[in-house]
């Protein structure tokens, strides 16, 4: 291992942060055409980044309304499993800002099916967006932050990589990986003066949520009645949490973290009839007298 320079403590023993030029601070987000991403690249640019919208589609629209509000942000589509797009992700950004201060890997794709239906080719598929695109755009924006001595990387996880959920072997695999590397990254560049932490969502109600009901394996009711709040997450409430970290001024010490948002999902193990009855009554509808 080469030898690093550490992050020395202040006098007061708060670890000693490097000031930011809030002009010119860069944020990547990817999967920015929609839901979490879309959502996330409106938040980051309304604290003061400038956003790099990357997506394997068009994000309509999402540039103009960023610069509307006076925001700036930067449209590069292309896509994160072809190695060719991702180097030139990462080189556009390098040549345009010389700068990149925080990564939010979000982009990732779903797979409903039992495992015995689930091939190994449905595995790489997973795989390759919800894990190698992750970690090779580490490695490169990574390397800019480590030269910097600041950055923050934001990796998009689920409840589903810290438990399981049936049909789901793929995604669920892909996302337990995501949350290990997002703890060695942090273990490895920490010194440095780049963090990494994982946002571990519940059910968002986006574009995914859609397609997958699409299937049938679930409705809205089975999600509504297992959390304790009594409704999805929107792509609003992770994109504040992806804000609170990738800003140093708020989250400077917090590093290799899993910020679980899921409205009392993962910490809830009463069964349904019984948290049910510690729900406020259902008031009906005055026009048609129906709940």
């Amino acid at each position: 291992m080469g030898s690093r320079r550490p992050v020395e403590a202040a006098p007061d023993g708060l670890c000693e942060r490097q000031p930011m030029n809030v002009e010119r601070r860069v944020a990547v987000v990817t999967g920015a055409a929609q839901g979490i991403g879309r959502r996330t690249a409106e938040v980051l640019a309304e604290h003061g980044f400038t956003v790099v919208l990357s997506d394997v589609r068009p994000a309509t629209g999402l540039r103009e309304t960023i610069e509307r509000a006076g925001g700036r942000a930067v449209e590069i589509v292309g896509d994160l499993t072809d190695a060719r797009a991702v180097a030139g992700l990462i080189e556009q950004v390098r040549s345009n800002f010389g700068r990149v201060d925080v990564l939010v890997n979000n982009a990732g794709i779903s797979l409903i099916r039992p495992v015995g239906q689930t091939t190994v080719d449905d595995l790489r598929r997973v795989l390759e967006v919800n894990l190698v695109a992750p970690f090779v755009l580490a490695q490169g924006f990574g390397a800019m932050m480590v030269a910097q001595r600041i950055g923050s990387i934001v990796n998009v996880a689920s409840i589903a990589g810290l438990f399981a959920v049936a049909d789901r072997a793929a995604y669920n695999a892909s996302k337990h990986a995501l949350i290990g590397l997002t703890r060695t990254l942090a273990a490895e560049w920490g010194g440095f003066g780049v963090r990494c932490n994982a946002v571990c969502p519940g059910w968002v109600k986006t574009e995914m949520d859609a397609a997958d009901q699409t299937s049938g394996n679930y409705q809205d009711a089975d999600i509504i009645n297992r959390v304790p709040m009594g409704r999805f997450a929107s792509p609003d409430d992770i994109a504040q949490t992806v804000a609170f970290l990738s800003d140093p001024g708020t989250s400077g010490f917090i590093n290799g973290q899993t910020f679980v948002v899921d409205g009392g999902w993962t910490s809830d193990a009463t069964w349904e009839s019984l948290r049910l009855q510690h729900r406020p009554p259902v008031e009906p509808d005055v026009a048609t007298g129906t709940p």
